[in-house]
């Protein structure tokens, strides 16, 4: 396993291992002013990806607890293929903390660059939305 400049695991090709979490495509209606995509549509995106892995993790219902150091390090442009991955870094009683990074492959390329990275803190949650214990890792089968 290889790691990249912030510690992420890449493998020999420099890329997130594993199956990405959400993959879109960035549209016209996306963009800011100056014709790049929004960074809120972007953290968005990631939020998603991130909520399928904890949902999948919790066996159930979680929310965004907290977002931390978001790295811009460059623009997506409108038809860029974006790919979210989304990994479990460590769990506590009730949370999970996530790294997720988006990488954007350019529409008519096969070359793919990492655009943005940031941790997220999701909390599994009952029926009537307070704080509940993850399941045993071995009961639910860990993404």
């Amino acid at each position: 396993m290889m790691q990249d400049d912030d510690g992420c695991d890449t493998d020999p090709d420099g890329y997130p291992r594993g199956r990405a979490a959400i993959r879109t495509t960035a549209m016209p209606a996306d963009t800011n002013p100056a014709g790049d995509i929004f960074g809120g549509w972007l953290m968005a995106q990631m939020d998603l990806a991130a909520g399928n892995v904890a949902a999948r993790r919790a066996r159930g219902r979680c929310a965004t607890v907290a977002v931390d150091s978001f790295t811009f390090h460059q623009p997506v442009k409108v038809g860029d293929e974006v790919s979210v991955f989304a990994r479990i870094l460590r769990e506590g009683r009730s949370s999970m903390h996530l790294h997720v990074e988006a990488w954007r492959r350019l529409r008519e390329a096969e070359d793919r660059q990492k655009v943005t990275q940031a941790t997220f803190v999701f909390v599994a949650l009952d029926d009537e939305g307070r704080p509940r214990p993850l399941p045993k890792p071995e009961a639910a089968g860990k993404p």
